[in-house]
């Protein structure tokens, strides 16, 4: 007979009624619960050392390692189907025992009845069979919106078997824009009062949908201003802003046009010799004709080669000088014969030899693992990231681990061998490369290509160069000719421009795609290019907002104000004041920009961004001003050491020019590329007839003003 104290105890025991354990699918039932409430995010327990000894796959990309995780590890602690209450992980979600992230799941709710159920079934995976999800519809999927206006989107997901079921519950969502909108957990879109345009991402169990929205000024229509259109790019700039009601400022000055296109494709200032010629000039073609003087130049080589050096990763410390100074001699060269990036790309991809005599073969020693070979290729020559797939489908993208190690199978052969004096890269062998959840092998192919049933033939790379290439690659001409838009006006179309995806879409898709098609049908000349994009009168509009546009950073209608690179900085500072910077083991006249090596030391650099070339993100070199940065500026004893050097700029004008007025007109020239104002000309004499005692003290404290002010420190 059983003992009367042990009957709560049975009855306590007791499993409460549960659905059948074949109505239950793991992948599609339980997963959306754990994403939804970003249980398995990176920064919970889907991060990589996991997250208070339990560990789940980012955005549930392992099935069956979470199911093992949820229900074996821990003694399978964390589920007690006889009291499914009573499991861990439901105590914990529901904050009923102490959770580190919080409550997550409310007591009673849908989701929480139904991961109980799931639990008082046995926890089963489900049928392999069962459908599976195939596509994501948003509703609605695209909208004008006002000012402070809200619309809820309804996420609908398609299965295999044609099903669709709403899962806007479930959905993840993420603005790419929160200027203009931003979006709640649960779908609901809020715009601000900033015009432009907003992209809202909604994922489900590894597929994405997408909104856009528009958010016009509001307000009366934008009055016309009759602004002239130079070439296509203004059409299509001007069709955007139409939308959004707003008017674009007006085409610059001379003097702005100057300064901005010299610092632009040459990084340095216009001599002031320069600059009064170019201002006298009345020639209606003067503008395009500077651009294709300044393009023919030296310094446009070493500008344009330190960006791809960046980005190609030219580094000392891996490779040792000499092979990283032939690395770069190879871009170098490159850039100043301007040749063709289609074929640019494909010496650097299919490169193999000796490493001393081959640049572009030094890549694959800096980058020597398969992995890291694709993912730098794709980032750099396609704009596509897809590292975030090696572990996990994309979170934010249509890449699966598929289409991740279907891109390295085309470096897995690549590998540098021999001595350390005969060292050379080559491809060799048909090494398999495997998936790492299934173990089944996947054959090298392209991005969005088919999986095909072998690997190529020869050296892989010779496939994913000619695929790259093709005048229809749906990457290549739109990622070459965003980043140079990006370079030029200082945002890309697609922001950032080493991030394209469906989810992050460019700001005016229209004129992504006529400036590829430009690209494409001029045979991939970069310099073609930036010519059509400097002789628009979007590139040439002034960077004085009105009314209408005082709020707009991402559809030009204005000049943006773009703080110089590193490098750039410091070298027009020297040429302002008159005194290179010297640096350990360069020559004296060495300019910052031509420093092949990122390694070598410069505070200066160091403080305003310079990248270590670790990575191929653009995102390396950091932009963001800081406090410490103006201090540097106010009150560094190497600036001032130039302002005062005896063969700097302003102790040769105070010895040439005993003009008060010239003499003002000569340091405008050279830090502004412009002439003063009559009220900054007044106001500068003025100051030096009051110091004439100390007159060359004088002309450096106006230099320090100068060389201190937004005017100088920035691109505009």
């Amino acid at each position: 007979m059983t003992p009367r104290f042990c009957l709560p105890l049975l009855l306590l025991a007791a499993p409460a009624p549960a659905l059948a354990a074949d109505s239950f699918h793991f992948e599609n039932d339980i997963l959306p619960i754990l994403g939804r409430y970003g249980c398995n995010s990176s920064g919970c327990h889907g991060k990589a050392e996991g997250q208070g000894g339990f560990k789940l796959s980012v955005f549930g990309s392992d099935p069956d390692a979470d199911v093992a995780a949820l229900t074996k590890e821990g003694r399978g602690r964390r589920v007690f189907p006889a009291r499914p209450e009573e499991s861990l992980i439901l105590r914990k979600g529901s904050g009923r025992t102490a959770h580190g992230g919080g409550t997550k799941l409310v007591y009673g709710s849908e989701d929480y009845q139904l991961v109980r159920d799931w639990i008082a079934a046995g926890t089963p995976v489900g049928s392999p069979d069962a459908p599976r999800v195939i596509g994501l519809r948003v509703e609605p999927g695209e909208r004008v919106m006002g000012v402070k206006a809200e619309v809820q989107l309804r996420v609908v997901a398609r299965y295999s078997d044609g099903v669709e079921k709403d899962v806007t519950h479930h959905a993840r969502f993420q603005s790419n824009n929160e200027m203009v909108a931003t979006v709640t957990a649960t779908g609901l879109i809020r715009s601000l009062d900033v015009p432009g345009e907003a992209a809202v991402m909604a994922a489900y169990l590894g597929e994405v949908g997408l909104f856009r929205t528009i958010v016009p000024r509001p307000g009366p229509p934008a009055v016309a201003q009759n602004l002239p259109q130079y070439n296509f790019v203004d059409q299509l700039v001007d069709n955007k802003l139409a939308k959004l009601n707003v008017t674009a400022s007006p085409v610059c000055d001379d003097a702005e046009f100057l300064r901005r296109v010299y610092l632009d494709l040459t990084g340095t200032l216009p001599p002031p010799a320069a600059a009064r010629k170019f201002l006298a000039d009345p020639s209606k073609d003067k503008r395009v004709k500077l651009v294709e003087d300044l393009l023919k130049t030296p310094e446009f080589a070493d500008l344009w080669a330190m960006r791809w050096a960046d980005l190609l990763r030219v580094e000392r410390a891996a490779l040792g000088h000499e092979r990283a100074y032939g690395y770069y001699s190879w871009v170098r060269n490159s850039v100043a014969g301007n040749k063709p990036f289609d074929q640019f790309a494909r010496e650097l991809v299919t490169a193999e030899g000796p490493l001393a005599e081959i640049g572009p073969a030094n890549l694959y020693k800096v980058v020597t693992k398969p992995g890291e070979m694709a993912g730098a290729i794709s980032q750099v020559f396609l704009g596509v990231r897809i590292g975030c797939a090696e572990c996990h489908h994309h979170p934010f993208d249509r890449w699966t681990q598929a289409d991740y190690y279907g891109m390295v199978g085309f470096f897995a052969p690549v590998a540098a061998r021999g001595g350390k004096d005969a060292e050379a890269v080559f491809a060799t062998g048909d090494p398999a490369t495997n998936h790492p959840r299934t173990g089944k092998p996947v054959f090298a192919h392209a991005l969005g290509a088919t999986a095909p049933d072998a690997n190529p033939k020869g050296d892989r790379r010779l496939v994913l160069a000619d695929w790259m290439t093709r005048p229809d690659n749906p990457y290549f001409a739109r990622n070459l000719a965003n980043r140079v838009w990006g370079w030029l006006l200082g945002t890309g179309l697609v922001e950032p421009v080493d991030d394209a995806r469906a989810t992050n879409p460019p700001s005016n898709p229209e004129l992504l795609a006529a400036l590829a098609k430009y690209t494409t049908e001029n045979k991939y000349d970069v310099r073609k290019l930036i010519t059509l994009i400097t002789a628009s009168r979007t590139y040439q509009t002034s960077s004085r907002p009105n009314a209408t546009n005082e709020k707009d950073e991402r559809n030009f209608s204005r000049a943006q104000f773009k703080r110089p690179d590193a490098e750039v900085l410091l070298d027009i500072v020297c040429q302002a004041t008159g005194v290179p910077e010297r640096f350990t083991g360069s020559p004296g006249t060495t300019r910052a920009v031509q420093l092949w090596d990122s390694k070598v030391r410069s505070d200066f650099l160091k403080l305003f961004g310079r990248p270590n070339r670790v990575t191929a993100c653009e995102c390396e070199r950091t932009r963001e001003p800081s406090v410490a940065q103006v201090l540097n500026l106010l009150n560094s004893p190497d600036v001032q050491a130039k302002l005062s050097h005896e063969a700097g700029t302003v102790a040769r004008l105070v010895r040439e020019q005993t003009d008060d007025g010239k003499l003002v007109e000569e340091l405008y020239l050279t830090f502004f590329a412009r002439l003063p104002t009559a009220a900054e000309k007044d106001f500068a004499v003025g100051h030096l007839k009051t110091h004439t005692a100390s007159r060359r003290q004088a002309v450096e404290d106006l230099a320090w003003a100068l060389l201190n002010s937004t005017e100088f420190l920035f691109n505009h």
